[in-house]
Formats: C-alpha cells, structure tokens, sequence
C-alpha cells in the first residue's frame, strides 16, 4: 500500500535558472533565498525517502480532462517559448512513473473525473517541473499532472482525490509538489522596480496581495486548509494564484481536501518575481486524514 510522506509548494520562477552572479546582481549583493531553500526542501525529501515525486505543474495547461504524464523517461534541453531569451539551453533527464499514471487514470474513470493517462515522446515539457526537477537534483521517478484551464476549484480537489487514491494503491512512497507562486499577478511591461533588491516584496504586484499571501500562509502554518479551501473559489481565485490554484487544490485534494490539517513549515523568504508571490513551504503528512 503506498504512501503520501510528504508535500511541498515550491517557487520554479525563471530567475532561479539564471546563474549565480546573475541572481546576486538582481538580489542587490545578495541571492535570491529561494535558492537555498531548494536545498531546504531537498533535506525534508531525503528524510522522507520517497520513490516518486508527484508534480502539480501550473504551467500544464489543458483543456477538458486532468492529464497524468505517463512517460517512461525523459531527456533532452528545454527553451521557454514564453520567454526564450532568458530561460534556454537548460538540460534535463528524469525517470517518469506510467504505472502510476495510468493507476490515477484507472481510479478516474471509477470516480467519474475527467481525468486521463497521456503518453507520447513527443508532448512537450513545461518548466514549472523542469525548473524543479533540476534544482531538487531529483533521482526520484517523477510523474507530472497537468492544470485543467477549465476547471472550477472543487474539481481541482476531486481531482486530487484521485492522485491520492492512486498512491494508496501503489507500492510507492510518494512526496507531492505544487509547483507555482501563491499570487500572480504580472507587473506591466514598463514597470520600474520600488525596490533595489528584485525579489524584495515591495516589488510584488500589490500591497494587497502581499496582504493576502502572507494570510493564505498563516493559514498553512496553522493547518487550517479547510478555511482556504472555504475561500478559494470567493477570495483566492479572483486574485488570483498562480494557474487557478491549481496546483495547491490538487495537493491538498490529495491529502484530503478541507480535513487536511498538515501544518506548514516555511522553507524560504517570501519574495517577488515579476510582481508574483513565491516562497517554499513544507507540510508534514504523517497523521494526515485521508480523504
């Protein structure tokens, strides 16, 4: 029977991909916090000793059905078409987990939930798992599930009742991440930074998202999914998160949705990126009500 031991929202903005003394110049003498916090977050994996990661990507845009990769493997170098002239030329080479895709897929036809098994060598890869992948210096087997564009956010919690479902149907031990910022909104195209450190919050969008933001994380800290879960579709969507809070719904969907009362551990600095929100927090699961 397998198990959730662990899961994770982590930050995989494009600054991170840069190199050192890139990010030291934007952080003002000083990088980004984020990146140590990946070696945080790497130490909480490695206690945990999962055989798979389990990605919530919320840069997967799909359409019509909840996809779980499927792939064997992959290898390769991957450019952004969103912003080819900073994010290019980065390599990657990871090990998939199809028999647990296709194990979701089993348990989303049972449940009634658009959700399907895809694999093709051809299907392109996204940097919300490439980006984390990389800089958790993952060995692990890694399965990534898409973020359904039409989706309201019970079916982003349905649908990770079935991941969770399908783990505990496997042999797997199983840490989930929710790959993505909390607030996402872009600053404009000509904006000039407030302050001279880039990943400074004054930089994010707006006061009242860091308002927001530094709320939503209390609220993990103290286990209170329940009360995000109750805001999500009248408080936190119209902000709104990074790809509809997907990728946090399917997290905690697996983890039993608005019972789930994993206290959350803040593994970085809260800081900006493009005007978004974005820090590392990890939730213990043991004990964790299943759904």
């Amino acid at each position: 029977m397998g198990e959730i031991v662990g899961a994770a929202i982590v930050s995989h903005h494009p600054g991170l991909m840069q190199d050192d003394d890139f990010r030291v110049k934007m952080g003002a003498g000083e990088d980004s916090d984020l990146i140590a916090g990946y070696n945080r977050l790497r130490a909480h994996i490695d206690a945990a000793r999962p055989d798979v990661l389990v990605i919530f990507d919320s840069h997967w845009f799909t359409t019509g059905y909840h996809l779980y990769d499927a792939g064997q493997a992959y290898s390769g170098s991957y450019i952004s078409d969103e912003m080819p002239w900073y994010l290019h030329g980065v390599p990657y080479n990871y090990r998939g987990a199809p028999d647990l895709a296709f194990l979701c897929q089993a348990v989303a036809e049972e449940r009634g939930v658009m959700g399907k098994a895809i694999d093709d060598p051809a299907l392109p890869r996204h940097y919300a798992t490439i980006n984390v992948v990389n800089k958790l210096r993952a060995t692990e087997r890694v399965m990534t599930v898409s973020n359904c564009q039409n989706c309201e956010s019970e079916h982003f919690l349905e649908d990770g009742g079935v991941v969770g479902e399908a783990i505990r149907r496997s042999p797997y031990r199983v840490v989930l991440l929710a790959s993505g910022a909390l607030s996402h909104k872009f600053n404009g195209i000509n904006w000039r930074q407030k302050h001279e450190r880039i990943y400074h919050p004054d930089n994010v969008s707006s006061e009242a998202n860091v308002a927001s933001d530094h709320e939503a994380v209390e609220l993990m800290r103290q286990g209170r999914h329940d009360v995000i879960v109750e805001r999500f579709p009248t408080v936190y969507a119209k902000i709104p998160w990074e790809g509809f809070g997907g990728h946090y719904l399917q997290m905690i969907g697996a983890l039993g949705g608005g019972a789930c009362r994993a206290r959350g551990e803040v593994l970085s600095a809260y800081e900006n990126a493009r005007g978004t929100g974005n820090l590392h927090i990890w939730f213990e699961t043991a004990n964790v009500p299943a759904e």
